[in-house]
């Protein structure tokens, strides 16, 4: 073939592979599609069994600066929970508009050692629903020996229930496919006790309590789809 010919070519590869991939790049944000809840009226301060702590502080975890936060989250929810037996549950949630790779929510497993906290361990879990399993990630933390604070969490990534970095990835590409930027949400509960089992089990309760409280829009939103 003619070098000028074969040079020709290439560069016109090379061009279409360009316009591909600017064609595939995501422009609309999946948010602008979608009826998403404002967290802070959605989520109620009191629910059969629990009611807001006002006495307590924030329960947030992150070691971003806050030009951080409001890069990557455009609502921060953190209340503190009293059950009516005196027990106290810690709750953050965070929602981005921008779920592509260098805007992801920052998981928990990060932002507790960030923090001070030992993660001591990580691993799977679940929790019963009435609409099915909900996958959750459970953490065993401590910030030093006075404050042991088991964690669960689940992310979202646009409509999909998501655990890692990898679903996150593969849901981020679904809807890549489609042109659309998703949006997500974390979702964490924590509280303080030696007997990490019992707070778990303290903890999904709290969830479940919470979840059953709330209009089937915004349950949807915070759990993504279980049946995906």
């Amino acid at each position: 073939m003619n070098p000028t010919r074969r040079a020709w070519l290439a560069f016109g590869a090379m061009a279409l592979a360009a316009g591909s991939a600017v064609a595939l790049t995501p422009r609309r944000k999946l948010a602008t599609l979608l009826q998403r809840p404002e967290l802070r009226s959605a989520v109620p301060e009191a629910f059969p069994g629990w009611r807001l702590d006002p006495a307590a502080g924030t329960a947030l975890v992150n070691p971003q600066q806050e030009a951080t936060l409001a890069r990557v989250y455009q609502q921060v929810l953190a209340r503190t929970y009293l059950s009516d037996a005196g027990e106290r549950v810690m709750l953050s949630l965070t929602y981005g508009e921008d779920q592509r790779s260098d805007m992801a929510l920052h998981y928990p497993e990060v932002c507790y050692p960030a923090q001070g906290f030992a993660l001591r361990s990580n691993r799977l879990g679940a929790l019963r629903l009435p609409e099915g399993l909900l996958p959750v990630r459970r953490l065993e933390t401590a910030l030093g020996p006075q404050r042991p604070e088991p964690v669960t969490y689940w992310t979202t990534v646009g409509e999909y229930h998501s655990l890692g970095a990898l679903d996150r990835r593969l849901i981020e590409l679904r809807y890549g496919l489609e042109g659309l930027i998703p949006d997500g949400y974390l979702f964490r509960v924590s509280s303080i006790g030696l007997d990490s089992a019992g707070e778990f089990a303290r903890q999904d309760r709290f969830v479940q309590a919470l979840l059953a409280g709330l209009a089937p829009a915004p349950r949807e939103a915070l759990t993504g789809r279980l049946d995906d």
